[in-house]
């Protein structure tokens, strides 16, 4: 899944909710359940995710919504592969990314 963000430092909960396409109530469950997921809090209590959380985002998401992983089995993925399981996602999320604008340019000619 391709996701548009644009590049900032703090993303709002609305925004990954909307990009993900998921409720923000999903999120939030998201965030109680897993370690890797430590959005900042402002004054008010609203949630800033960092572009390393929306990392942390992508690949929860790419587990449990792709790959159909339920929650204790992400958990147990993410545990037993902490560094690993990420830099693999994230250059898979990068060849995808290629491959889509490669894609594109070929529509184009």
């Amino acid at each position: 899944m391709h996701i548009d963000l644009p590049e900032k430092r703090y993303y709002s909960i609305g925004e990954l909710a909307k990009a993900f396409d998921v409720n923000t109530s999903l999120l939030r469950f998201w965030e109680k359940e897993f370690d890797i997921l430590k959005p900042k809090k402002n004054a008010k209590g609203n949630r800033m995710f960092t572009p390393e959380d929306v990392k942390n985002l992508r690949l929860l998401f790419h587990l449990i919504k792709e790959r159909g992983f339920t929650l204790d089995g992400a958990k147990e993925y993410i545990k037993a592969k902490p560094k690993k399981s990420l830099d693999t996602f994230e250059i898979i999320r990068k060849l995808e990314a290629i491959k889509s604008t490669l894609i594109h340019i070929k529509n184009e000619l």
